[in-house]
């Protein structure tokens, strides 16, 4: 991890929501959903916060051999948006102890703020995660497959 990765970093991330983010969509499955109101998401506004903080970071890591996973949220959804409107992702990242880094994000969709709060995102090894992934997951299959 480079050492110009430092506190005090912001950035600003813009994302036009689609219908294709509202909540009927956030799980196809899950009937309750589908009669719920067309807005964004609390799933997919976490996972757009995810994505300004990954954006924000990538040009400081040696990407994609390095990359970040999310290990923490503390965010409140505080106003709902509907499709058609842009939210504007406002963060900072505040705190680096290694390769654990915190942020500080703010949400607004043009009228309101909608969401506020921390996120944590730890620096990985994308090789060794992804080992680790699948030796994790045929251990998991065997088990079933082969019993206790």
């Amino acid at each position: 991890m480079p050492s110009s990765l430092e506190p005090g970093l912001k950035f600003q991330f813009s994302y036009l929501v689609p219908r294709e983010r509202t909540v009927p969509h956030l799980l196809p499955e899950a009937e309750e959903f589908q009669k719920m109101p067309r807005v964004l998401a609390t799933g997919f506004m976490v996972g757009l916060f995810e994505w300004a903080c990954i954006r924000a970071i990538n040009p400081y890591l040696d990407w994609p051999q390095e990359q970040s996973v999310g290990i923490g949220v503390d965010l409140s959804h505080e106003a709902a948006t509907p499709p058609g409107l842009t939210v504007l992702v406002s963060g900072e990242l505040r705190q680096v102890q290694g390769r654990k880094l915190t942020f500080y994000l703010e949400g607004h969709d043009g009228v309101e703020i909608i969401a506020r709060g921390g996120h944590e995102r730890f620096i990985i090894n994308a090789a060794q995660f992804r080992q680790k992934a699948k030796d994790k997951q045929e251990a998991a299959l065997s088990q079933v497959i082969l019993g206790p």
